[in-house]
């Protein structure tokens, strides 16, 4: 079997999979969507289980996809994903497999996400104060996130990861506190920069808190020095935290943008390909895979879709465009 490349014509090489199994979620953050939810996807638009292992396998046997991260929406409300990472771990038994989360359901199902065969967890938590939890969430459910991190612990999906987004006036000022109460309990805790993204289209620059703040808030309680390990194409800068060996990481999509080295494609809940986060143009691979397509040919659309890749995702362009779809259809 030939295995195809997924790179475009400024040499990188697609090999991390994400993959959104849901736009639906059981939170309703300010920043992802208004309180009354979204337009959810129909069922008969959304991938079944046969057709998401399908095109993983194609991404993984053809393709040469080397890690696939689990997203949504709410990757735990998708019903039969347990079973799902146990046959996509059965495809790709080296592959690296993991979730992103917000751990609502994490505690009653970490175990048997281990035994199925996903490593780690990434974990989305703002703020563990319950009130602020509540403010950014529109759910009372923190004390439901930290049992669904430490069920996930235990259950041996490490390193336990946070990710954490700063607002400004609602959570800014508990970045040191956020970051204490992640080394106190041994996770690795990320700061992202607030994407546009929204559903909404509420996003403003000068709203979002940039890298350097973050850099200045956690200046107050913490030294931060730079980890000596290359940072690759991983989206965070890495710091050790008061000479280690805690650290913490900066994500700075926006003011720091690492375009250059992104190895990373999507596939949504309903099947389509795309190769950017901020990509304003999909690839249906549902409609090939319904009208009878082959996987060779599945893989060669998917070879196109990616081949036509843009050097970066352009929002310091004048003319940038918000893409119609909100992280919750698109997928982190």
């Amino acid at each position: 079997m030939e295995v195809l490349q997924l790179g475009d014509r400024f040499g990188r090489v697609a090999t991390d999979l994400r993959v959104s199994l849901t736009d639906k979620c059981n939170l309703r953050c300010t920043y992802c969507m208004p309180a009354e939810g979204l337009d959810w996807l129909p069922d008969e638009k959304m991938l079944t289980d046969d057709e998401l292992v399908r095109l993983i396998g194609v991404g993984v046997e053809r393709l040469g996809i080397q890690e696939i991260r689990f997203t949504g929406g709410e990757p735990l409300v998708r019903r039969g994903i347990v079973d799902i990472i146990g046959r996509v771990r059965e495809i790709g038994p080296d592959a690296d497999l993991s979730m992103t989360t917000n751990a609502l359901g994490l505690a009653r199902s970490a175990q048997a996400l281990a035994d199925a065969g996903l490593d780690r967890v990434n974990v989305s938590l703002d703020t563990v104060r319950a009130d602020t939890f509540k403010t950014i969430t529109r759910r009372d459910r923190v004390d439901d996130v930290i049992a669904g991190l430490a069920a996930a612990e235990a259950a041996g999906l490490g390193p336990v990861k946070v990710n954490a987004v700063l607002m400004r006036g609602v959570n800014d000022d508990q970045a040191p506190e956020l970051l204490r109460w992640c080394l106190d309990r041994g996770y690795e805790l990320r700061f992202i920069e607030q994407m546009p993204l929204d559903a909404q289209h509420g996003w403003q620059r000068d709203g979002m808190v940039t890298a350097d703040e973050i850099f200045a808030r956690l200046a107050t309680g913490f030294a931060l020095t730079p980890a000596k390990e290359p940072r690759g194409s991983a989206p965070a800068e890495l710091f050790l935290v008061d000479g280690g060996p805690g650290t913490v990481g900066v994500i700075a999509s926006v003011t720091r943008p690492f375009c250059g080295d992104c190895d990373r494609v999507r596939l949504t809940a309903d099947g389509q390909v795309r190769n950017c986060l901020f990509a304003r143009d999909e690839s249906d691979l549902r409609l090939a895979l319904r009208s009878g397509a082959a996987d060779d040919e599945i893989a060669r659309r998917w070879v196109a879709a990616v081949a036509g890749k843009l050097p970066g995702h352009g929002i310091d362009d004048p003319g940038f465009l918000q893409p119609d779809r909100p992280m919750s259809a698109i997928g982190g």
